[in-house]
């Protein structure tokens, strides 16, 4: 894996600031325009980060006897949220109103109930796109390179369907610029793919865009105006840029060397498990897990996590591209 070229200096975790305090496994972050955060919040919802640093918790009621365990979320227009549940034993999307109304917007597909579920995108054709990471119970089973039954769902004005099936762990995804592909993270296949995408919403052939070496597990997924990609990668924490043509450098890392090569081992041989995850690994970095832009100029780059109670937030070498809800309020 190549170092950052000479103009773009390699980012110091001693020197990330932190935003947010109290934080329940702030997985996925959005940002917006107004300079409000969004984190995902594990006691049921959603965490705001007003401007001014205060905060306000979005919390839905339970389901099936569960909160609410948002993974993917994703802010609508209308101020409501989209929240990938990441049940014990179930999954599903569900619409979740700021006064704590919770109605389910998919849980099966396909004739199939919903696994634990990873994330959820709208893009700006009013489609959402729904990553499941494993159907294997429990979902550590999926944590091995030889697993790969990690699947897309889209929901679209024809309804909901399967596009994309046989992946290694899907992860974050996003749908690029210019609306041609949609790219994909799998964690444990440990690549960066895309698909084209059709007029009709189906998907063309996986493409592999880039291959992961020792260390780097793929999670979240991020591009910036020059139309190159950033990764986070959950255990080892560092922060990559993958250009267009799959050329890496890691702008970020923290990582203890000895215990990044036990769990390397550990995936190699098929042992890894969530003693793997939940154990933090770094001195700073607390399982970075996502990366969104934000800040007046999408220069901050703030760093969603599994394990931390805080944003590590730092200032990012290139501007991020809008999100779609970057004039949400």
């Amino acid at each position: 894996m190549s170092t950052p070229p000479p103009d773009i200096p390699r980012l110091s975790p001693a020197g990330a600031a932190r935003t947010g305090t109290g934080l329940h496994r702030p997985e996925c972050v959005l940002a917006t325009r107004a300079g409000d955060l969004y984190c995902a919040d594990w006691r049921g919802g959603v965490t705001r980060i007003h401007p001014d640093g205060t905060q306000t918790a979005y919390l839905g009621h339970e389901i099936d006897g569960e909160v609410l365990k948002p993974n993917g979320i994703a802010l609508r227009a209308d101020g409501s949220f989209l929240i990938a549940h990441l049940g014990a034993q179930t999954g599903g999307v569900f619409a979740l109103e700021r006064d704590g109304r919770v109605q389910p917007l998919l849980r099966t597909v396909d004739g199939l109930d919903l696994p634990p579920t990873n994330f959820v995108l709208p893009d700006a054709r009013g489609r959402l796109w729904i990553t499941v990471s494993t159907r294997q119970t429990p979902r550590a089973l999926g944590y091995r390179h030889d697993v790969a039954d990690g699947f897309v769902v889209l929901i679209d004005a024809r309804g909901a369907r399967i596009v994309a099936d046989g992946l290694g762990y899907t992860n974050e995804c996003l749908v690029d610029r210019d609306g041609a592909f949609l790219y994909v993270n799998e964690t444990f296949g440990r690549r960066l793919s895309r698909f084209a995408i059709r007029p009709d919403g189906s998907l063309g052939a996986r493409e592999t865009v880039a291959r992961f070496g020792a260390g780097t597990f793929p999670d979240g997924l991020a591009q910036d105006v020059d139309g190159d990609f950033w990764i986070t990668s959950i255990v080892s924490n560092r922060l990559i840029r993958v250009g267009r043509d799959g050329a890496q450098s890691v702008l970020l890392e923290d990582a203890d060397p000895a215990r990044l090569d036990a769990v390397e081992d550990a995936f190699q041989q098929h042992r890894m498990g969530r003693e793997h995850l939940d154990t933090v690994h770094g001195h700073t970095l607390r399982n970075i897990s996502s990366l969104a832009f934000g800040g007046p100029d999408l220069r901050t780059g703030y760093l969603g996590c599994l394990l931390g109670d805080t944003l590590a937030t730092v200032r990012m070498p290139v501007a991020g591209l809008p999100p779609l809800h970057w004039n949400h309020a």
